[in-house]
Order: C-alpha cells, then sequence, then structure tokens
C-alpha cells in the first residue's frame, strides 16, 4: 500500500499531543477525535497498486534519433553537437507533453533508449544517463536505423532525426528502407557544410592514418533523403529551443491534428473511501437516532468492497513473502484468493517455478491469456526456461523462438543457441549442463571440452529476464522490479546506464577514413 499525499499525516502530530495532553475521558470527544483521524488519512489517499493498464489519448507518435557518433564532438555548434542536440530533444520534451515519445540513439547500430511513453521524465532520465565517453564508435548508419524504425509496431510516426549525417553513398537503400515503414522524416542537419576539426578527450584533435586532421562535415545526402522521402530537412537555429520549435511547426502544418495513441501506465485502487465510510458511519452514530440502520446499510454496501479488499491484501502480502524468499508461505498467500487476476495467476506460476514444480508452473502460464505482446513474451519466455530444467530442449527452443518473434530479447536470443548446444552435448551422451546465468562464465562463449566438463560436474541455471526462476539472469537494460510481474523502472532519478548499453551502442565498431 502507498500513499498518494503522505504529507497530511503530519497533521496526526497534534491529535496526538492533544491526547497525551489532556488524556479526555469523554466517549464523544474521544469519538470526534477519531474522526478528525479517519479523514487526515482518507486525504492522505491511501492506495493498492493494481498493475500496468492501456488506456488511448489524443496525441502523436514521435520517434527521436539521436546519432551519438564520435563527429558529434565536433564544436561548430555551442557547445558541441551532441549537447546542442540534446538541448533540442529536452526542448521537444517540454513543448510536446502529451506526445507518446520513443528514444533511439544510434551509430553505426540503433539502440532503443526509451519506449513509447508519455511519461517525458524517463526519456530525459535515459537522455542524461547517456555518457558520450563511453562511445567508441565513429561510423554512423542511417540505413540500420531506419531498417530498426521498420521494425518497430505498424503505426504512423513522425521521426525527428538528429544527425551530421551518415556514412552512406547511394539514396536508393535508404529510400528503401524508409518506404517499409509509416514514417515522416524530419532531419535536423547538426553541424556546418565546410566542416570543423574533431576534438579529443585529451584535447588534441581526431587525425586519420596518414596524420592529417579529419574534417566533419554535413553529409549532402541528408538533404538529398528528406527530399525522396516527402519529408523535412532544417539547419539549426542560434538556440535549441529555436530549432525545436521550427520542428514543431512543421508537425502541426503537416497534421494540423493530433492522433490516438495507446498510454501504458500504472493503476492504483483507491482506498481513502474507507477511513471516509468509517468516518461518516461515527459521526451518525454521534448525531443521530437511526445509527442502528445506518450501520446495518454500511455493512450491506461494504461487502464486495471487503471481498476486493482481502484479495489485494492476499496479493500484497504474497508479494512481500516472495521478496523473503519464502515460497511456500508465497503460495499458500495466493491461493486463498478468492478472485485469481492476471497478477496472481502469474505469480503463482512463478512461485512454482522457484519451488521447482516445473510442470505445474508451465501449466499456468499456458493458461494466461493476454493481448499484450511484452506479457506474452514474458510468457513464452518463462515457459522456455521451466522446459530447459525439465532438459525438454526441443520445446525450449520453440518457446525462445516465439518470444524473439515478439521483440528483440538479448537473454533470449542467447538462451536459444545455448540450448542448441545442450542438445548436441545430450546426443553425444557429454552430459547435461543448463544455460548458464550472467554471473557464470562462458555461458555465451566456447564450449569446455569434455575432459573439463566432466571434471566440473555443474550445473547452472537458464537465463532469464522475466522474473520466473532459480539463479536468474537479469535483464542487463532493466532494474529488478519489487512485484513479481512487473519490470517498469518506478524510479526517475538519473541512473548510470550499464556496460551492457555501451556493449551494444559499439558493437560493430569500425574506424572510418573521413566520418561525417
Amino acid at each position: 500500500m502507498s500513499l498518494l499525499y503522505p504529507s497530511f499525516l503530519w497533521l496526526l502530530l497534534p491529535l496526538i499531543l492533544f491526547i497525551l495532553r489532556f488524556r479526555p475521558r469523554s466517549l464523544r470527544v474521544v469519538i470526534h477525535l477519531l474522526i478528525m483521524a479517519l479523514l487526515l488519512i482518507a486525504l492522505a489517499r491511501p492506495q493498492l497498486p493494481k498493475g500496468v493498464q492501456e488506456t488511448a489519448i489524443d496525441a502523436q507518435e514521435i520517434l527521436i534519433g539521436l546519432d551519438l557518433s564520435y563527429s558529434m564532438r565536433a564544436q561548430d555548434l555551442e557547445p558541441d553537437r551532441y549537447h546542442y542536440a540534446v538541448a533540442v530533444i529536452e526542448a521537444l520534451l517540454k513543448r510536446r507533453p502529451h506526445d507518446n515519445i520513443m528514444l533511439i540513439a544510434f551509430t553505426t547500430n540503433p539502440l532503443l533508449l526509451s519506449p513509447p511513453t508519455t511519461d517525458h521524465t524517463l526519456v530525459s532520465t535515459a537522455l542524461k544517463a547517456l555518457k558520450l565517453e563511453n562511445i567508441l564508435t565513429k561510423g554512423t548508419s542511417l540505413k540500420r536505423l531506419f531498417e530498426k524504425i521498420a521494425s518497430l509496431p505498424k503505426v504512423h510516426r513522425e521521426v525527428v532525426l538528429l544527425s551530421d549525417g551518415g556514412e552512406e553513398r547511394d539514396l536508393a537503400p535508404l529510400t528503401d528502407a524508409i518506404d517499409k515503414s509509416d514514417m515522416h522524416l524530419n532531419i535536423l542537419a547538426l553541424g556546418t557544410p565546410q566542416g570543423t576539426t574533431i576534438p579529443k578527450p585529451d584535447g588534441s584533435l581526431l587525425k586519420d592514418k596518414e596524420g592529417n586532421l579529419v574534417i566533419s562535415r554535413i553529409n549532402p545526402l541528408l538533404k538529398r533523403v528528406a527530399d525522396a522521402a516527402g519529408g523535412v530537412y532544417l539547419t539549426p537555429s542560434a538556440t535549441p529551443e529555436a530549432s525545436a520549435d521550427a520542428i514543431i511547426a512543421h508537425f502541426e502544418e503537416r497534421t494540423g491534428t493530433t492522433e490516438r495513441v495507446t498510454k501504458k501506465r500504472y493503476g492504483y485502487t483507491e482506498l481513502y473511501q474507507i477511513p471516509l465510510l468509517l468516518a461518516a458511519v461515527l459521526f451518525f452514530m454521534l448525531h443521530t437516532r437511526a445509527s442502528r440502520y445506518l450501520v446495518l446499510l454500511f455493512a450491506l454496501l461494504g461487502i464486495p468492497l471487503q471481498a476486493g479488499l482481502f484479495d489485494a491484501y492476499m496479493l500484497d502480502r504474497a508479494y512481500s513473502r516472495y521478496q523473503a524468499h519464502e515460497y511456500n508461505a508465497t503460495r499458500s498467500l495466493l491461493l486463498k484468493i478468492e478472485n485469481p487476476s492476471l497478477q496472481q495467476r502469474f505469480a503463482l506460476a512463478n512461485t512454482y517455478y522457484r519451488l521447482h514444480r516445473y510442470k505445474e508452473a508451465i501449466t499456468l502460464y499456458k493458461s494466461i491469456r493476454s493481448t499484450s505482446p511484452r506479457i506474452k513474451q514474458k510468457l513464452y519466455y518463462n515457459i522456455a526456461n521451466a522446459y530447459v530444467m525439465l532438459k525438454t530442449y526441443d520445446k525450449a527452443k520453440i518457446y525462445y523462438t516465439k518470444a524473439l518473434q515478439l521483440g528483440d530479447d538479448a537473454d533470449a536470443e542467447a538462451n536459444l543457441a545455448l540450448v542448441a548446444q545442450l542438445q548436441s552435448r545430450q546426443a553425444s551422451d557429454l552430459g547435461i549442463a543448463h544455460p548458464k546465468s550472467q554471473s557464470g562464465q562462458n555461458s555465451r562463449g566456447k564450449m569446455a571440452s569434455a575432459k573439463e566438463e566432466k571434471a566440473k560436474q555443474q550445473e547452472d541455471q537458464p537465463s532469464s529476464g522475466s522474473g520466473a526462476g532459480g539463479q536468474m539472469r537479469q535483464k542487463s537494460t532493466r532494474k529488478e522490479h519489487k512485484k513479481l510481474w512487473l519490470e517498469y523502472e518506478n524510479d526517475t532519478a538519473p541512473q548510470p546506464l550499464s556496460s551492457k548499453v555501451y556493449e551494444l551502442i559499439n558493437k560493430g565498431y569500425i574506424r572510418e577514413e573521413q566520418p561525417w
């Protein structure tokens, strides 16, 4: 349970001091003090979380592509191209508070930093968590960025591209990738046509292999791409805010109206009615003669409410027992819930996994129905993990594949490859080991020799990012949620990105001769 306005509880202190100082003996006074306390608790707005909900709002789908290549350190914009681009994004977030905004960073490879959300604090947090000194890649691939956008769910998007240009010289591959997605391209070309040098962290200037200074300039292909795609090509204004205003002006000029988009947010069950109801009951008991009938009426009206509160209370207790690794107690509490929900069934399946009752966990996972691709991907991933623990590798491969069909998942991809190796080893009678967790060594690397495996005789657990089993591998770009089935981040404070994120950004590292 949480409080929306906990500061109201400070007002209870005068009541407590009054009781300690005067020690009232009149029942009437005591009940009045109790009524005041109940009203203060109601004002604090007690709530119980009930999971993530989807609602439709009037907004636009905006995808922001931020170039992180080495050439973005050039200082022909104040203070440099990268920080100018970040300031433009911050201005867009403030000026479009209701839009569904997605942030993708890219060099030679694109990486999703923030999924579509109207909570722009999360987008800003992801942006501030980037450390430019950890980006080693000097190349820029617009083709891979457009292919990534084309692979996303098919909705119309306004794409804002902040870049000084890619490595491409041929227009056709870029327009082909753009045609595969429903997007309108808005390019803010960062830099100048004449170009400038690129400073290094030690204060020196970047040079090529022959020792010549590298000059970074805007790739003229950017304007050709915008024209071919029917998009907008903009050059930087005097300030980032002015550039953001120019982009928004083109949004409004072209569309004129917003669209219906889906927003995900946490839902809560309000509990303020309970102390308010008790305060009303006590008040009428003191000041009316019909107190018996009022109490009876409130009792009859409160029957369904009590049942729902009991289920929520038991689910909250089960979460606490799960966090304390008391899985048998968790199971008992979850089975006491009279009206099973998605949260209860997901939590019970995870609990069976922790208890090594994998067949029961699989049965429960398969019985859960949801239209959310994210939840389906978690279910398939957990089912695959359970099949690995049962050494049923054929079925594990099927469900890892299903999980990957719903979206990129580095853990599922790694486990799928490892399961194939396990099958091969099982067929060769070399012993069986489970997919290793992130803390294990060589879980995605080379297979140990048969002699080493025979000497070690050890078994590891499958990697997992959905909160379902054993010593599971956590998602490298997610925090472990306090609840069993949720993995969204509640903490909006800036957090440093993990080394895995930078590993993904720098994948495919190249040293180019003439970076744009």
